[in-house]
């Protein structure tokens, strides 16, 4: 890691001390599904909690999200198959403990929204005599059986890629996210003592001195309030991940990474960072931003086809259009390449409920003018999941004392190489409740340190130039996409470590006063994290190819483990169930 990023404690100079003062039981810094989640535990069990949210709450990820919650809800699905396929997809690096975590927890946390509100889609009988049918279809879904005390009870269920079963519950078709954010937003601030701050800039996370030392809150800036410093007992880190590293991507502007990039400064575990998911059908309009096509229209019969009509998957994948999405992305590519053609199409044509089921994606295609009802929509990849991120038990413990994590930015081993479609948003269901459990149990431990404490964050003023951070901010996003996106080599992304090492030097080194310039900081950081780790990791597995090295290795199936100031990651074995029933930490601290 060049020096310029580890010289780097904190992005601005300050003594804490002398700034604005707040103070509460629980800081959550993110307004997506796991902060919110975490803070509706930590909230029920009578903390006073604080929200810091970058941006407002249409532009989380979690808003953002068109898939919806997989969850073992039907009598012919089982946890087992929903495991077996997690892992299948995660290409054998995922913790079968962290799995089996989520997996377990998904139907609870379903039905929770349900009683709190949330609309799931409901399937449509079709049972010829009238009268539902047990089990009931919504296009090509599934349904709960007919229950009147389970709130849960007709659901449709969809399927997507990777997924052997139709577990995939919805909201309007493609809003599950919208929907999801509104639930826990309007579940959340009916709370007694929860605050919630919207854009509301985390800079850093605060510490005492030492290795590992305790996470004591976090500094902040508000555009109307100023730099703030908030003291917390428990800091719960739900930042979300870096998809705007890369020029390419599905994520909110928002999405820049700095919950990886302030946890790296403060010395926290990073791990898996070389893996990042990138969704194989975003629309592909030149001028355009690249907005989403949702998996599940693929698993409602959806095809992809190249530009003569040929749908290729099955060539590729004996999954076809429903094989994970790392094997889609790069079949998607190796057709580009083979078709000298800049993109492929999605054909929906013969669908005959498209905008009905799908009506946030067809007012999308109806803005460029494009009829799904007769025409192919094009598409290509973009980079959409960061898998990668801070190490945490399943608890949400980090190697820093006081600091939880939980959602996007943690890393768990519940994704492994490449994350199982729809798991996202029931991981951070699932990990904020239990973060929120773990929050109290900080709160409760009498010997910790806490706030206000005299903490001095000395800048010298640099002397070297100045670049042009739209500049840098750009040409860091094309190189990433072009050299550490979807293929990689081992030349080409040393030559991208070069690249951010310089622009690094002449921007690590500034001390910058608004948004701008942090987001250019942590971008480059993350950029230089993803890079690190895909450069050590010399084999192919799940989202990370490399075409120098296109095979697993065995060497290769761990965990890389890195931290600030050290050149080198350790690294430790993938947890299988069994190792969990022998000793191995599972609820501990890493």
């Amino acid at each position: 890691m060049p020096d310029a990023f580890n010289h780097r404690r904190y992005l601005i100079p300050f003594r804490a001390t002398l700034l604005p003062q707040i103070f509460t039981d629980v800081l959550v810094i993110g307004g997506g599904v796991a902060g919110m989640r975490a803070a509706i535990g930590a909230a029920a069990g009578g903390a006073d909690v604080i929200v810091a949210a970058k941006g407002r709450l249409e532009e989380s990820s979690t808003a953002w999200a068109q898939g919806g919650i997989a969850a073992v809800l039907t009598e012919d699905d089982s946890p087992d198959e929903h495991v077996r396929d997690t892992m299948v997809a995660g290409a054998d690096l995922c913790d079968e403990p962290a799995v089996r975590e989520v997996v377990d927890g998904g139907p609870a946390r379903v039905r929770e929204l349900a009683e709190w509100g949330m609309k799931f889609d409901l399937a449509h009988a079709t049972g010829g005599d009238g009268d539902d049918d047990e089990r009931v279809s919504n296009g090509n879904g599934r349904a709960a059986a007919a229950d009147d005390g389970d709130p849960v009870a007709g659901l449709a269920f969809g399927r997507e890629g990777g997924h052997g079963r139709h577990r995939i519950v919805h909201v309007d078709g493609d809003a599950t996210g919208r929907a999801l954010a509104r639930t826990l937003h309007a579940h959340l601030t009916a709370m007694a003592g929860v605050r919630w701050f919207s854009e509301c800039f985390v800079l850093d996370l605060i510490t005492t001195e030492g290795t590992p030392g305790r996470c004591l809150g976090a500094i902040t800036h508000h555009p109307k309030y100023g730099l703030q410093v908030i003291w917390a007992g428990a800091t719960v880190l739900a930042a979300g991940g870096g998809g705007m590293v890369y020029r390419e991507t599905t994520n909110p502007r928002v999405s820049t990474g700095d919950g990886l990039a302030m946890a790296y400064r403060a010395g926290v575990e990073l791990q898996d960072l070389a893996f990042v998911q990138f969704h194989p059908t975003t629309l592909y309009v030149a001028g355009a931003s690249r907005s989403l096509i949702t998996e599940a229209v693929r698993g409602e019969g959806g095809r992809l086809i190249d530009r003569s009509g040929h749908a290729f998957m099955p060539e590729y994948d004996e999954r076809g259009d429903l094989a994970p999405r790392d094997i889609v992305s790069r079949s998607i590519l190796q057709q580009c390449a083979a078709t000298d053609t800049s993109h492929v199409y999605l054909d929906v044509r013969h669908l005959p409920r498209f905008a009905e089921r799908f009506p946030g994606i067809d007012r999308t295609l109806k803005r460029f003018d494009i009829d799904a009802k007769t025409q192919p929509i094009p598409v290509h990849p973009a980079a959409h999941y960061t898998i990668g991120g801070v190490r945490t038990d399943l608890d949400g413990r980090t190697s820093l004392p006081g600091l939880l994590c939980c959602g996007e930015a943690a890393c768990t081993g519940l994704n492994g190489a490449n994350r199982l479609a729809s798991n996202s948003l029931l991981e951070g269901l699932v990990m904020g409740e239990a973060v929120g459990r773990a929050a109290l149990e900080e709160l409760a431990d009498e010997s910790r340190v806490r706030g206000p404490i005299k903490i001095v964050s000395d800048i010298p003023i640099s002397d070297r130039s100045e670049l042009d951070l739209p500049d840098v901010r750009s040409s860091l996003r094309s190189v990433m996409w072009r050299h550490v996106g979807i293929e990689r080599d081992g030349d080409r992304m040393a030559e991208v470590e070069h690249m951010i090492a310089f622009w690094a030097r002449y921007t690590m080194d500034k001390i910058f006063d608004d948004r701008t310039g942090w987001e250019a900081q942590n971008l480059l950081t993350v950029g230089a994290l993803i890079t690190r780790s895909a450069i050590w990791r010399c084999e192919s597995r799940g989202t990370h190819h490399r075409v120098d090295f296109d095979r697993p290795t065995e060497a290769f199936r761990v965990h890389d483990v890195w931290r600030r100031g050290e050149d080198a990651p350790t690294t430790r074995p993938v947890l299988a169930e069994a190792a969990a029933a022998t000793g191995q930490p599972v609820h501990s601290a890493p």
